[in-house]
């Protein structure tokens, strides 16, 4: 069952912000390259729309193409991110600052285009865990992580040491089974949902107590690389995973 929400007006008003710079260097023109015959941006775009958690849903663009992709699948572009917010090392923080401006919710929430599996009852879960959570500043997407960092290396000269302190007087994390290691989780780009006073008291889009939110099969995966297009396309045909339903776009 959907766990699709309504805000009642007793619910803190809150914002999707959608980052859509045009600038990607691993895969260019990715967040308006077609999946499923769509634009990757319009699947985040109706998600949070269908979702009905926000005021408004707000794409932050240097590029106006990528603006009126937006605004035909139902997004805002109040206007363009100054090139200088735009680059590849820009903070997030400042564009969501620029973003947040002139803005008055309570709440604002970070939706990357490159997880075009997250739905609106993703969105909807991951609300009700910030506002269920005592004292959380913010809730963040997270899976276990494949890789573990107690099998990680630092390599300096001819030789190396393991990246984390290894425990003492029991197996070493490098030498063990990853059932006997401790559960450790790594962030993923589906979603970020904070109380919008961090982003003044604390200057960070997360604040100091951050909530883990667990997502669920593909939810959390993201389109990075080119082939991930390709395993896009995989999932999809065997039904490991299912597209937010679009909304159909402004002609």
């Amino acid at each position: 069952m959907s766990t699709t929400i309504r805000p009642p007006s007793s619910r803190p008003p809150a914002v999707a912000l959608v980052p859509a710079r045009s600038g990607s260097v691993r895969v260019p023109g990715k967040n308006i390259r077609l999946l499923a015959g769509h634009p990757l941006l319009a699947y985040t775009i109706s998600a949070a729309l269908e979702s009905g958690a926000f005021a408004a849903v707000v794409v932050s663009t240097d590029s106006e193409e990528i603006a009126e992709v937006a605004r035909r699948y139902g997004a805002e572009v109040p206007e363009l991110r100054p090139p200088e917010l735009a680059t590849a090392t820009s903070p997030d923080v400042e564009w969501v600052l620029h973003s947040m401006r002139a803005r008055e919710e309570e709440i604002f929430a970070l939706l990357r285009p490159t997880s075009p599996f997250r739905t609106a009852d993703t969105i909807a879960r991951a609300l009700a865990s910030l506002l269920t959570t005592e004292g959380a500043d913010s809730v963040r997407a997270v899976e276990l992580c494949r890789q573990h960092p107690g099998k990680m290396w630092v390599v300096e000269d001819d030789l190396m040491s393991p990246l984390l302190e290894q425990p003492v007087g029991q197996t070493p994390y490098h030498s063990s089974q990853y059932q006997a290691l401790p559960r450790v989780y790594v962030q993923n780009s589906s979603l970020e949902i904070a109380w919008t006073h961090v982003l003044h008291q604390d200057g960070s889009i997360a604040g100091r107590t951050i909530a883990p939110f667990f997502t669920e099969g593909a939810e959390g995966f993201s389109i990075d690389y080119p082939e991930d297009f390709e395993q896009a396309e995989r999932l999809l045909a065997t039904g490991e995973a299912v597209l937010p339903r679009l909304l159909e776009p402004v002609r």
